[in-house]
């Protein structure tokens, strides 16, 4: 139960800290302290999280809104207690964002290149007879076709993805002190 609540908290406070100026015009439902939640922001954040799934709509509404009661009212405690400016929070917030972009941005070019080529059937077939001559597979071609396209397809994203990353080197200044590196 502590993890459900837990994860809504953090589901809540992805949602709620992403207001546009669209949810300023909006009708706000809950004022804690100084902090408002708009309907949007409510509605979004309820709907992303577990209890929208539950039958009880209403008293899983009543819980959400309890448990996002407690979530702001332990934000604005720790917020007045300076927790938020504590030099490792911060830090864990860019290692966080760092980390989300990354994978944002992996996937972004994952699309991108998975949009950009076909493996054509030669290509597929030959990928089949070298895994044939390796010993890896026994199966009929008809029989391992669809997982053969897709290691195939695999296999040129990786190859596309690792070109883009050396063209990103290539393109990038970088110094290394290997002086500081070395193992003391």
């Amino acid at each position: 139960m502590a993890f459900k609540y837990i994860l809504c908290c953090v589901a809540s406070l992805c949602v709620l800290g992403c207001g546009t100026q669209s949810d300023q015009a909006q009708p706000v439902v809950l004022i804690v302290n100084d902090y408002q939640v708009t309907r949007n922001e409510f509605e979004e954040g309820f709907s992303r999280s577990f209890m929208a799934d539950r039958p009880d709509k209403i008293q899983a509404r009543r819980e959400y809104l309890d448990n996002l009661i407690n979530q702001k009212l332990i934000l604005l405690d720790a917020q007045k207690k300076g927790i938020d400016k504590n030099r490792e929070f911060l830090r864990s917030i860019e290692r966080f964002w760092e980390q989300s972009l990354m994978t944002v941005a992996l996937g972004t070019k994952t699309r991108e290149i998975n949009k950009s080529f076909v493996v054509s059937e030669p290509e597929i077939r030959r990928f089949y007879e070298g895994m044939i001559k390796d010993g890896i597979i026994t199966k009929s071609y008809e029989d391992v076709y669809a997982q053969i396209k897709w290691q195939a397809q695999r296999q040129m994203e990786s190859r596309l993805l690792d070109e883009w990353m050396k063209e990103l080197r290539s393109n990038a200044r970088v110094n290394i002190n290997k002086d500081l590196l070395k193992a003391e």
